[in-house]
């Protein structure tokens, strides 16, 4: 299963990224990364591609593909540089947020302009003193007349000082019971939020991850989605099976990365009068490490092609999740350890890459609540049967 399983409209599409990747992107990336410079010019060539289209329903969007071409795709430009591929993530969340939830108002004014990447979006949802809890946020939101007064702060917002466009979660009843019956979405704007600071990172350079403060911001009554309070916690689950297929595949794309540098330079090195990859210990590491990747792509496309089905796909997203990104983990480190030495270099795309793999256990949920969403769902299903 792959991008020969998917249409040929949807296929060249998918090519197309891998070729742009091979010719603009791994050439440059290691140097855009350590500067710590946002790719700019490369964002603007995603634009023209329409990549931010991609997971816009083909009302609003001339570049709309189904969930496994999108999930392809996102695992391309993860193997040319995953901070791109994350640049994707987020606002392709909140288009489907908004596809889903939107009011008419609010489908119209963001989702044509998302689609062409001219207001790319963000999600926020973590806080400081919180985590993986989301229906115990502190972020409050007010009735004011025709405004919302928010205070409270989120963190580790990818894209922030980018988006045009940040879905925030916020509490509007906090007395609410149960917990999540008091929590909404609010489509904040620029100038309604305040970015603190850019936070300092292992890897997942070049895209920015902010603090953002809410100190009385006034929010327009209009941007609360769907235009009713309390089902903002329902809604961002949703929006998060796409979420975790979306990191599942960069974490694919990232392994893929490992394993292609890895397969070459071992074809290339020799030792003991012979390359390396004929010496068993090595030859052994390849082998596990294209299947795991391979068993990634594998769960992710699973995954994708349920929402593409129409079906609640929560613990299959979060079973690629879970498997996906703990491969990547594994590859990345099986690369450095055929590089040997050089592995640790900068010189090197192998070292980013183990610096980038971390990312995908934690984010979008970490993997210990992928494992109770897959056990909960387990039970479910099988009292369902």
């Amino acid at each position: 299963m792959g991008a020969r399983d998917l249409p040929d409209d949807e296929q060249a599409i998918v090519e197309a990224v891998a070729r742009w990747v091979d010719r603009e992107v791994r050439p440059q990336a290691s140097r855009l990364e350590r500067a710590g410079e946002y790719p700019a010019a490369l964002i603007d060539q995603m634009k023209e591609m329409g990549v931010f289209g991609l997971a816009v329903p083909a009302r609003w969007s001339e570049s709309a593909v189904s969930t496994r071409c999108f999930a392809l795709v996102t695992e391309e430009l993860a193997r040319g540089w995953m901070s791109l591929a994350g640049a994707v993530g987020g606002h392709s969340v909140v288009a489907r947020l908004l596809a889903r939830h939107g009011t008419p108002e609010q489908l119209e004014r963001w989702l044509p302009r998302m689609a062409t990447g001219e207001v790319r979006a963000a999600m926020a949802l973590t806080e400081p003193s919180g985590g993986s809890d989301l229906q115990d946020i502190r972020t409050r939101a007010v009735r004011d007349g025709d405004r919302y007064v928010v205070d409270g702060s989120k963190t580790w917002i990818t894209n922030a000082r980018h988006a045009g466009l940040i879905a925030t979660l916020v509490k509007t009843d906090p007395q609410a019971r149960p917990r999540h019956r008091g929590i909404s979405i609010l489509l904040v704007e620029p100038g309604q939020v305040g970015v603190s600071r850019d936070l300092p990172k292992l890897g997942y350079r070049g895209v920015e991850s902010c603090e953002l403060s809410f100190a009385g911001s006034r929010v327009p009554a209009d941007a609360l989605l769907g235009g009713e309070e309390g089902q903002g916690f329902a809604q961002f689950m949703a929006g998060l099976e796409l979420g975790r297929v979306q990191v599942a595949a960069r974490a694919v794309g990232v392994g893929q990365a490992a394993l292609d540098d890895a397969l070459a330079y071992a074809q290339q090195r020799e030792t003991f009068g012979a390359t390396i990859w004929e010496h068993q210990s090595v030859g052994n590491l390849l082998a596990d490490m294209a299947t795991k990747v391979h068993a990634s792509r594998l769960l992710v496309l699973d995954a994708a092609a349920r929402i593409d089905e129409g079906l609640r796909s929560d613990l299959e997203a979060g079973m690629a999740k879970l498997y996906a990104s703990e491969a990547c983990m594994q590859v990345a480190l099986d690369a450095m350890r055929i590089h040997g030495a050089a592995g640790y270099s900068a010189e090197l795309d192998v070292e980013r890459y183990f610096r980038d793999a971390p990312l995908m256990i934690v984010g979008e949920g970490t993997n210990e609540i992928q494992r109770n969403v897959i056990v909960r769902r387990l039970v479910e299903r099988s009292r369902e049967s």
